[in-house]
């Protein structure tokens, strides 16, 4: 059947068994073993898949396509059994930057589009943990989200337009459209058209139940963003695509608009014995308009300095030595039972060093009244290492603990940070219940945590156990009003909770959605609707 493809193809297309087992997982609980994997050369390549799977799929309705880049995903969503399409190989350059935005094919590490954007003094701000190695290709598919969400929002605030070869076959530019220009897209005899009217109907015919629907949390990547699609003058399909988990179509170039960063930064490290002050010194904090207000736990805490040679590699400081002591007062904590129940790091930023020290001096009046210990870190070697605690727990996890593996399950839910000394404890208390070693670490600031626990997954019982703690802790979250997905997305792991967050009605909507832009079921099948638990199970990895 690949042969058929060969004709018109001018990537290369592997299926050696070498070349699969890569393809074959990410960074979640899965292995799924794709038939082939293709790197198409360009977007003739792109159209040429598409065409040959929408001409193909009839006498082989197995047959499908399912992105990939980096391979960061923690949720199985670039897994298939079918076709990957790998974007690193060929869609990886840069196209080049404006006065405030950056033009990148989806196989641009972020990294390597970060080093570029600050040589203009221009910054992609939506970078998640994995900013090392992941693309921003896979931050759209995602609509990821980190550290500097809390100032400046997550990837579908940067989105300004966005390539995409839909399931006709043909490439689109897609970008905000006025009413105006709207009608004169929905009146027109095409493909393009048809789906521009289809979904204004659906979404104009459901305006009500889609506010109500939407999520009141300040982070959510759970389902199709059906409602911020249009707001009744602005008709943008680039923040319904944006996290769709490649569902909808491939993507082929991104314009991202670019933020100026701010010159200097200070961070506050706060340290909690226990939950109950965490509201009102959050609320303190936040008063005083951090960049960054991240946090983990004492579980991570230890996990850093009972692996501290490998965190000091990650950190590679100028100074060895210096770097080692100063980690002495994190040691002493553990040896003296006096370790925080959670670590809160706060950055505050500015464009004059007098603008922030004005800020603190107010912040640590505050902190001081509410008898919270506290300490203000002005070098940067200092605040690197506690950002590198955070942002490294989960490598620390995957690359030492043995007989266990991380189990990224139940990662990433949000909710208000007001709840959070009544959530958190609910949460340990249904943790507990299961005897797991666990880490939480998370953005304090939009109430937002990710909890990654340790299994070991040749046990009988694991399946049994993820999808009883599962169920447990979204019914919590969605008892809160929050959501089950803040930044990870949806992929195998979640898709099929979405009806139980957002009930019936919506997910019939979501559905439509799919069929809207892929009657065939050609792009990543499985994910975002028609999730199937069963199948999630059957998938997850042996060891």
């Amino acid at each position: 059947m690949l042969d058929e493809l060969k004709k018109n193809f001018r990537g290369e297309i592997l299926t050696d068994a070498t070349a699969l087992k890569i393809y074959s997982h990410d960074a979640s609980l899965f292995e799924v073993m794709p038939s082939a994997a293709v790197a198409p050369r360009d977007v003739e390549d792109v159209k040429q898949l598409v065409k040959f799977v929408s001409a193909q799929k009839k006498q082989h309705p197995e047959l499908s396509l399912t992105a990939r880049s980096g391979g960061t995903d923690m949720t199985g969503g670039p897994l298939t059994e079918s076709i990957v399409v790998d974007f690193t190989k060929h869609f990886n350059r840069i196209r080049g930057f404006g006065t405030d935005y950056g033009v990148a094919q989806p196989g641009v590490f972020y990294r390597d589009f970060e080093k570029e954007s600050l040589k203009r003094k221009l910054l992609m701000p939506s970078y998640p943990a994995s900013r090392e190695i992941c693309t921003v290709g896979g931050m759209v598919s995602n609509n990821s989200g980190g550290e500097k969400t809390l100032a400046y929002g997550k990837t579908e605030n940067y989105v300004e337009e966005l390539k995409m070869v839909w399931s006709d076959g043909n490439e689109y530019s897609i970008k905000a459209l006025s009413k105006k220009e709207l009608d004169k897209k929905i009146k027109e005899k095409s493909f393009e058209g048809g789906i521009y009217k289809k979904l204004y109907q659906l979404i104009s015919k459901n305006q009500a139940l889609l506010k109500s629907a939407k999520p009141n949390v300040s982070k959510n990547s759970a389902g199709y963003y059906l409602w911020n699609v249009w707001d009744g003058e602005r008709f943008d399909l680039t923040k319904l695509l944006v996290g769709s988990q490649g569902t909808l179509g491939l993507v082929t170039e991104i314009k991202f608009h670019l933020i100026r960063p701010k010159l200097h930064s200070q961070m506050v490290v706060i340290f909690l014995k226990d939950l109950k002050p965490l509201v009102p010194v959050a609320q303190a904090v936040m008063e005083f308009k951090p960049e960054s207000f991240e946090s983990y736990d004492d579980h991570t805490l230890k996990l850093a300095l009972r692996f501290l040679p490998s965190l000091l590699k990650v950190l590679k400081p100028k100074n060895l030595l210096k770097m080692a002591w100063d980690f002495i007062p994190e040691m002493k904590m553990v040896l003296t039972g006096g370790l925080p129940k959670l670590v809160l790091l706060a950055e505050f930023t500015g464009d004059e060093d007098f603008e922030i020290a004005h800020r603190l001096k107010k912040l640590q009046s505050k902190l001081e009244q509410l008898h919270v210990p506290f300490r203000v870190v002005a070098d940067p070697d200092e605040a690197k290492k506690y950002w590198t605690i955070r942002r490294e727990s989960f490598n620390l996890l995957r690359q030492h603990i043995k007989g266990k593996r991380t189990a990224p399950f139940i990662d990433d839910f949000a909710v208000h940070v007001e709840q959070l000394p009544e959530f958190l404890p609910r949460l340990n208390s249904i943790l507990d219940k299961y005897n797991l070693i666990y880490t939480i670490a998370g953005h304090v600031g939009d109430a937002n945590f990710h909890i990654i626990p340790l299994m070991d997954v040749s046990k009988s019982d694991t399946r049994d156990i993820i999808d009883r703690l599962s169920h447990e802790v979204y019914d919590l979250v969605v008892e809160y009003k929050g959501s089950i997905t803040a930044e990870h997305n949806d992929g195998l792991i979640r898709t099929p909770y979405l009806e139980k967050m957002y009930g019936e009605k919506i997910y019939l909507m979501f559905e439509e959605t799919k069929k809207i832009f892929d009657p065939q079921n050609i792009f990543n099948p499985g994910k975002k609707v028609n999730g199937n638990l069963q199948y999630s199970f059957d998938h997850l990895v042996k060891s």
